[in-house]
């Protein structure tokens, strides 16, 4: 017969709670500790280093106060990566997580016959991101790539252009290669909540009369109701930290007509060795990013709420 809980002394329960919380704390310090080194420390550095001049190598830093952030005020190169980045995390949404929930959709409704197709679309996220970058600089050659020759072979010739040399077309292109990687991505997370929906209640709406279209509108969007909010903060964020394939394909360019917040940091702090600038855009850019995902969670979070 055990003893209920109670009836426990509560001396004895203050101490079992007590050796609770020190087994769990002594269990997280190694997660506390690596996050202190690796995230709260550079976080706190940069924003130290943004009140100062420093070329990364000297042993003094210069302090300047303020200076650093009226220049990024106006400074027309940031604002510039700023609306690129905004323009990837527009088209990101629009593209991406339509897309994939139609190949989750697809690959669902597929079963078996469609194991081939799952291992085919998820192919492009197992790519490295400087691999994907170098083979569509490839493709995009207007000489001799394989888009240009697809064109020309189609009888579509006038519609070849420096994709990547043109400042109108640039951004647009590479986020065309951004999309076909991570369209993949998207797809495995709906395909996944696809799966958890019960068989049953799919046999009971079509017994009520459902068709597919009804199913789907009336059903399965407001069961992903909360995935569909997780990827699109998770596209999000991803945009507006994007740095990788955009600095293999373009480095920014032409003319920063594809300049990303993450790159021009790079270069400020890195090639320019303006470290103390490119602090203070790195932490623009963190506190850019800190406010619009934590509005967008508050925004959908109320929404989720008002229609439960």
């Amino acid at each position: 017969m055990t003893t209920s809980t109670s009836s426990t002394p509560p001396k004895r329960r203050r101490r079992w709670r007590t050796e609770y919380a020190l087994t769990a704390f002594l269990f997280l310090l190694p997660t506390f500790i690596f996050l202190a080194i690796f995230v709260v420390w550079p976080i706190a550095a940069s924003i130290q280093l943004s009140f100062t001049e420093w070329n990364g190598i000297s042993p003094t830093q210069k302090p300047v106060g303020g200076a650093n952030w009226v220049r990024l005020m106006s400074d027309g190169v940031f604002w510039r990566a700023f609306r690129n980045n905004l323009v990837i995390v527009v088209l990101s949404i629009l593209i991406q997580l339509p897309i994939g929930m139609a190949l989750a959709v697809l690959l669902d409704r597929g079963g078996r016959k469609f194991n081939l197709f799952k291992t085919v679309y998820f192919f492009p996220l197992l790519m490295s991101t400087v691999a994907v970058g170098i083979l569509f600089k490839y493709i995009y050659d207007p000489q001799f790539g394989m888009l240009t020759s697809g064109l020309r072979a189609l009888g579509l010739g006038f519609l070849v252009q420096d994709w990547l040399g043109d400042t109108d077309v640039v951004l647009f292109s590479v986020i065309a290669v951004i999309c076909w990687q991570f369209i993949p991505f998207y797809m495995i997370i709906f395909y996944a909540a696809l799966t958890g929906i019960p068989a049953e209640l799919r046999e009971a709406a079509f017994i009520d009369g459902a068709t597919e279209s009804n199913y789907f509108w009336r059903i399965v969007l407001p069961l992903l109701r909360g995935t569909i909010s997780t990827a699109a903060v998770l596209s999000l964020i991803g945009s507006l930290k994007y740095f990788d394939l955009i600095w293999v394909m373009t480095e920014g360019g032409p003319t920063n007509a594809s300049e990303l917040m993450a790159t021009y940091m790079y270069k400020k702090a890195f090639q320019s060795y303006e470290m103390g600038y490119g602090s203070t855009v790195a932490t623009a850019l963190f506190v850019i990013v800190m406010v619009i995902a934590l509005s967008v969670l508050f925004v959908t979070r109320r929404f989720s709420e008002e229609n439960e």
